[in-house]
């Protein structure tokens, strides 16, 4: 008898800093894991040494090849609360164990995806690079991480390894150890020069931005115009960055270097940048580090991979877990999700969530408010054009450029509403329930309850 089949949803219920969406990302890093999904010996021993598994469960795993296939949105595209972002369907004891293993991928990377599009939404069209590898819970998570980063906007990295591995420029400045390892800072500052005269962006803090720091950056960004070289800028990284920047902006300007740009760091996050932008600091780049590889204000994609279908005698039983919560109601059935929009129109209104075989092409729908604690429960759509979002995935899927990916990103972004993109109180945008899921999920549950 064949194995059951089934489907898995991969989806989330709350967004992280209270936003309206979570970008999506790893999925390529998902295909590339599924590709190279096996057990070695050394695995197989260790399994057999817990004394849990018998020899055909562990002679499964030995000769295992996935069965499985996937659907996804794209990476970079903004989802939303209980929308599935993955489905895997395939023999149940595979699809299961690929739980874990596709959660941590997707979380984190998303996560961090995420908070990277709220920190560069902040910094307004500044080049913000990603700074934050010293600080990331392990060097995996400071490679992905920095892909992530770019993905929801970032434009280079300190992560070498990152950069090398994923075609991101590699940024970065002098450390503050590198200044006080010379006799004087106007020798550090010389020095890197002499090294990097196309590259001169000097860490100026180190002892005093403006006794010291900036004048000596001035005494050797002059010695390098002399040598026909452009400089590039100055870093400020600690105390009163508003006042300083202005201070120094003025002294740089007097001195004949308006084009040097200033950039900031100092953990700094999406308030942190608004607040700066705010008070007209006149700041360029920024680089930011914790705040950005940890998300630290909201550290966690808690996404979540469910069973939402069986196969039964070559039929296909939706399945649904209830909860005393209602929030924790799942969606039974294998689905599809729609983005909405305007006939002609490039910006998007609603989405839709149906069945796979459900049909949303435009004609009117009664469809039902996703959020089962909305209080705005039913509307009908009318007038709208439905682009699906789950796309089938191949084992041969195409590694995509991280720049293409942010572009695509990008531009999807553009398409929501100008309210949804808030970084506080951002607008609530409506998610429904097409009518033949909705009406499923309801049955589901007066089943269950033995109503």
């Amino acid at each position: 008898m064949p194995p059951t089949r089934a489907t898995f949803d991969v989806f989330f219920r709350q967004v992280p800093d209270q936003g309206s969406f979570v970008v999506a990302a790893g999925l390529q890093q998902v295909v590339q894991a599924l590709n190279n999904f096996h057990f070695d010996e050394d695995d197989l021993a260790y399994l057999r040494s817990l004394d849990l598994y018998n020899e055909r469960f562990l002679t499964m795993l030995r000769t295992i090849k996935l069965d499985c296939t996937v659907q996804a949105v794209p990476e970079g595209l903004p989802v939303f609360p209980r929308e599935p972002l993955m489905t895997v369907t395939g023999p149940i004891a595979q699809a299961q164990m690929l739980e874990t293993l596709i959660l941590n991928i997707l979380n984190h990377q998303s996560l961090i995806a995420t908070k990277s599009r709220r920190i560069n939404f902040a910094a307004a069209g500044r080049p913000v690079m990603e700074f934050g590898a010293r600080r990331a819970q392990g060097p995996d998570s400071a490679v992905y991480g920095t892909r992530a980063a770019v993905i929801g906007g970032c434009g280079s990295t300190s992560n070498v390894l990152a950069a090398k591995m994923f075609g991101i420029p590699a940024a970065g400045t002098m450390a503050h150890s590198w200044v006080e390892s010379f006799n004087s800072e106007l020798d550090a500052f010389r020095a890197w020069a002499r090294m990097y005269p196309d590259n001169s962006a000097l860490l100026v803090d180190t002892y005093d931005v403006l006794g010291s720091g900036v004048p000596h950056a001035i005494t050797v960004f002059k010695e390098l115009a002399a040598a026909g070289h452009q400089p590039v800028g100055i870093r400020i990284d600690s105390g009163d960055i508003t006042a300083l920047a202005k201070a120094a902006r003025a002294m740089l300007d007097a001195a004949g270097f308006p084009e040097a740009k200033i950039t900031a760091s100092n953990a700094l996050n999406e308030q942190i940048i608004t607040s700066l932008l705010q008070e007209s600091a006149p700041i360029d780049n920024f680089g930011v580090g914790e705040e950005l590889i940890t998300s630290s204000s909201a550290p966690v994609l808690s996404g979540v991979y469910k069973l939402a279908a069986i196969e039964q005698d070559g039929q296909v039983v939706p399945k649904m877990k209830l909860s005393a919560s209602k929030a924790k109601v799942t969606l039974p059935g294998r689905k599809q999700v729609y983005r909405l929009y305007r006939p002609g129109a490039h910006t998007a209104f609603a989405d839709v969530i149906a069945l796979a075989d459900e049909a949303v092409a435009g004609q009117p729908l009664t469809a039902v408010n996703s959020d089962p604690l909305s209080t705005h429960k039913e509307v009908t759509l009318t007038d709208y054009e439905a682009r699906p979002l789950l796309q089938s995935v191949t084992s041969a899927a195409s590694v995509d450029d991280v720049f293409a990916i942010q572009h695509r990103s990008q531009t999807w972004l553009r398409e929501l509403p100008a309210p949804v993109l808030r970084l506080v109180n951002p607008d609530t945008y409506h998610v429904y329930l097409a009518p033949q899921l909705a009406q499923l999920q309801a049955g589901l549950l007066r089943e269950l309850r033995g109503n």
